[in-house]
């Protein structure tokens, strides 16, 4: 999501700034494994959302135990953790879409010398006491472990819907620093933290390149490129792991994947399967996700038949009348963007009224939790918690199923 930059210029403390370590760059690896396919690139409209709509959050439950605190990494794709004697190597194995190289981190605990074999990875002393967040993504995360107060700054506030880091930004408790090639790398260096964790894609708008130089501990987060939705929810051992407490967000995650399962093997009940279409047309390209993307997988194992999972790839550009003709008959049409009702739907084009789905009122929004700056709670904590996600989509399409749910993302557009 591209999001609007918002500066604060703070004077560069020098002393600070002298006195930090010399940080190694994050080691680069030669990779040979198949590069995950890209993330979706499709513009956002510009809307006003609608106001948030406050519904307790779904629990997890189940008695989940580890019997080490040594976790593995079972979904995820693309970040691995290793055990040393003293000391962990998480490598994130492709940094962005394309990207031919590794980027490596060695934890070790506060005071403790870097062991020969992490090489030139990163070195990073744990637990972390200040982390700056520069993606939504990993507020849910650190909630599971309960480090949320631990974030000292953020990228922009405008698209952020927990309401803790909004006040805790809009107070100055918690810095903004703005993204991209523009980030306010002086303050950054200023905060002196403990971890900056951002994501890349590989262009020049990146700002890891500069934070680097600058001598920051940076550490590339490339969840987005999961095509799993349980493995990107994974990640959160990943975050967890710089506050050495993945062993927790692990028995967080096992409730999440058993919830999730449930669900799932709910869903392969059904012997007839509802049609979907998703996302709307944007300046003539209508964007929608292929057979390799989170949203896909979502809906298969919601149990419906997404009328383009026949297409390779991550994102699809194609036209209105390519979407038209494949889904014009589609019994379900979800995640139009920033319209809260089928009016404002109709608004952005008037031949949708031509879908059967709009004619039938099967149009659904993941924007029921989002406030009025364009903050949304599917693309914050439905990253965590994908069980949640999947139910709600199982009872879009199959209502019976759960006679008793309520939807927590999605909402009907009336």
């Amino acid at each position: 999501m591209k999001k609007v930059i918002l500066a604060v210029s703070v004077i560069l403390s020098l002393l600070a700034a002298a006195c930090q370590p010399l940080m190694t760059p994050p080691a680069q690896v030669e990779l040979t494994i198949e590069a995950p396919a890209e993330s979706p690139t499709a513009p956002e409209e510009t809307e006003a959302a609608t106001e948030v709509q406050v519904t307790p959050e779904p629990k997890l439950t189940g008695d989940v135990s580890l019997t080490s605190e040594h976790v593995s990494v079972d979904y995820a794709k693309n970040f691995s953790i290793e055990y040393g004697e003293g000391y962990k190597l998480l490598t994130v194995l492709q940094p962005w879409a394309g990207a031919e190289q590794a980027f490596r981190y060695v934890l070790i605990p506060r005071g403790a010398s870097v062991p020969d074999e992490a090489g030139n990875a990163m070195p990073i002393e744990t637990p972390v006491e200040s982390f700056v967040a520069m993606s939504t993504t990993y507020y849910p995360f650190l909630e599971w472990i309960d480090k949320l107060n631990t974030v000292t700054a953020i990228d922009d506030p405008a698209y952020v819907f927990n309401a803790d880091i909004q006040s805790r930004a809009a107070s100055g408790e918690i810095a903004v620093v703005g993204s991209g090639a523009t980030a306010d790398i002086e303050t950054l260096v200023a905060l002196n933290p403990d971890v900056v964790m951002t994501n890349a894609y590989g262009s020049v708008y990146d700002s890891h390149p500069k934070m680097i130089e600058a001598n920051l501990p940076v550490v590339i987060n490339a969840d987005y490129l999961e095509e799993s939705p349980l493995g990107r929810a994974e990640w959160g051992k990943f975050i967890a792991a710089f506050y050495d407490q993945e062993d927790v967000a692990a028995v967080e995650f096992e409730k999440v994947v058993s919830a999730y399962n449930q669900t799932k093997q709910l869903a392969e009940s059904m012997d007839e399967r509802v049609t979907v279409i998703v996302n709307t047309d944007y300046q003539g390209t209508w964007y929608v996700p292929g057979a390799q993307s989170y949203p896909a997988h979502l809906m298969k194992d919601a149990g419906a038949n997404y009328v383009f999972a026949d297409q390779e790839g991550s994102t699809l550009p194609l036209s209105f009348e390519v979407v038209f003709d494949k889904g014009k008959d589609a019994d379900y049409w979800i995640n139009v963007g920033f319209p809260a009702d089928k009016a404002s739907l109709l608004g952005l084009d008037s031949r949708y009224a031509e879908f059967k789905a709009f004619k039938t009122d099967h149009v659904y929004n993941n924007n029921a939790r989002s406030n009025a700056n364009g903050g949304s709670d599917y693309f914050e904590s439905g990253v965590a918690r994908p069980d949640v996600v999947l139910k709600d989509l199982v009872k879009v399409f199959y209502p019976d199923l759960l006679p008793d749910y309520e939807l927590y993302y999605y909402q009907l557009l009336k």
